[in-house]
């Protein structure tokens, strides 16, 4: 019988770190996606270019095993990290599907549309709706869950988005609704057109790519109750490696990672988790030992002292 995901990421806490875990700003508790329930951390399919449907199938178990029951893809995935095209890594995961069922049941399913190489972007009406219709035939489903405006098209107006997103919706083609890579201001033009809200918001953080801190896309999240989907947790690697990473923020994460008995990536993906917006963080390793291992963010302790000094060690100066 498949655990539930209450069951796959409550980690069990050392004794000697109740108290610490107990007053921790990292939050492990499930995050409502609409009408979702999901962990606080994905596994993302960016780097799920493996020719090997076994290989991709135990990523996808081990993930869910985990508590990483969403699962997210793009069309556009495949045309990097040694992929062999557009599309290609939807395809990957349709043959996993293809091949275990069982698995659909046990995920959440996003993927994204609106990226046209070379255009390089495009969600008019008949662009968007082709996307969305070859990514359910490339993942093998009847429908998506979450369904995301990649990147947003300046030269179609969010009217014309969300007419196209409506129909789909009360086509059954999707569920849910998100936008990735937005501007506050775009994303709320969108919302402006849309009869449901939008439920999640896709941009790049990290320790590194602090952005959204000050740019208002987590603000926006916690004012309109979208849950944040934070890509590159890990900074493509580079906050697990530690290269080029400024000497003072290696310090910092190490000297906590060692006091938390965890990797520095753990540490990390727990300080997205520590956001009061309530982050899932997307990991995209393709070892299912790492994922094992990055799953053990949801019990770090991290409190208002760690995660300051994270930042400021990050960019190399004190906050005012």
């Amino acid at each position: 019988m498949a655990r539930s995901i209450h069951q796959c990421y409550r980690l069990p806490v050392p004794a000697n770190r109740v108290e610490r875990v107990s007053a921790s700003l990292v939050d492990a508790s499930p995050r409502t996606l609409g009408s979702f329930t999901v962990g606080p951390l994905a596994f993302g399919c960016w780097r799920l270019t493996t020719a090997s449907t076994d290989d991709a199938r135990a990523l996808v178990e081990t993930a869910l095993d985990a508590g990483m029951n969403l699962i997210d893809n793009a069309d556009v995935y495949g045309l990097d990290w040694g992929g062999r095209g557009f599309g290609d890594n939807e395809v990957v995961l349709g043959k996993v599907l293809a091949a275990a069922p069982e698995l659909r049941e046990r995920m959440v399913l996003a993927t994204k549309g609106g990226i046209r190489p070379p255009t390089p972007y495009d969600s008019s009406p008949a662009y968007l709706r082709q996307a969305c219709e070859d990514s359910l035939g490339r993942l093998g489903v009847d429908v998506i869950d979450l369904y995301q405006i990649h990147r947003p098209d300046f030269y179609t107006h969010p009217a014309a988005v969300a007419e196209t997103l409506v129909a789909l919706r009360d086509e059954g083609k999707i569920r849910e609704v998100g936008v990735s890579n937005h501007l506050p201001s775009q994303t709320e033009a969108l919302q402006a057109h849309l009869p449901f809200p939008l439920v999640a918001d896709q941009p790049e953080f990290s320790l590194v790519a602090l952005g959204p801190l000050r740019d208002g896309v987590l603000d926006g999240a916690m004012a309109n109750g979208r849950v944040p989907l934070a890509w590159s947790p890990l900074a493509g690697g580079r906050l697990a490696t530690g290269d080029g990473l400024p000497p003072d923020l290696l310090a910092v994460m190490d000297e906590l990672a060692e006091r938390e008995g965890v990797s520095r990536a753990t540490l990390a993906i727990a300080f997205v988790l520590a956001h009061p917006s309530r982050p899932v963080a997307i990991v995209g390793t393709q070892r299912p030992e790492r994922l094992t291992e990055q799953a053990a963010a949801a019990g770090v302790g991290l409190d208002r002292d760690d995660v300051y000094r994270l930042i400021q060690a990050s960019e190399g100066q004190p906050l005012p």
